[in-house]
């Protein structure tokens, strides 16, 4: 069952259990590597990308919340600000609090780490409620699961870009994730 009607009306964006289990197992996020915060640095940092403002959202397991502090510390430290930090737990019986606050302060872009299912649900009520840009959202490798734009829904994900733990990037068209090597390294 999708939030999406024939129309284009949306109904509520939780992902409910049968809808989930279409989906199997999807992995738990694992430590960041410095290549992966490299590369999203380098995302963000391209020439006239004008991006000096953050917003940072993360799951409540370890690992995400450590690649959120050192995606921070590295921002501040190259004179970047961050706006917030928003976290969020894998289930909850509404994402419209923490996608209000990932969006309050209008930063130039976002910044994600987080486990798959959390981040769909999140993202689902960003796209429904907000006027957040997947386009202007960079990610760590745990959200690169080719199986997360279809969760999400329909065009939910596209633009979404991140990078690999080898310091390659991805990308999201529609609902197709695209890998691509690191700079310097053929496939």
């Amino acid at each position: 069952m999708s939030i999406f009607t024939e129309r284009g009306q949306s109904r509520s964006p939780l992902i409910g259990a049968a809808e989930l289990a279409e989906f199997g197992d999807l992995p738990e996020p694992a430590p960041h590597t410095e290549a992966e915060l490299g590369s999203l640095m380098a995302l963000l940092t391209r020439p006239k990308s004008r991006i000096e403002t953050i917003s940072v959202g993360h799951s409540r397991d370890a690992h995400s919340r450590t690649a959120a502090g050192a995606f921070s510390a590295a921002w501040k430290a190259r004179g970047g600000t961050v706006l917030t930090v928003v976290d969020w737990p894998e289930s909850a019986a509404s994402w419209l609090r923490p996608a209000n606050r990932l969006t309050a302060e209008r930063p130039d872009a976002w910044v994600m780490a987080a486990a798959p299912v959390g981040f769909a649900q999140l993202a689902r009520r960003l796209r429904r409620s907000t006027d957040w840009d997947p386009a202007h959202t960079l990610a760590f490798a745990s959200l690169r699961d080719s199986r997360l734009p279809a969760l999400a829904g329909p065009d939910t994900l596209h633009g979404l870009r991140g990078a690999t733990a080898e310091g390659g990037t991805w990308d999201v068209h529609h609902r197709r994730v695209t890998s691509y090597p690191p700079a310097g390294v053929t496939a």
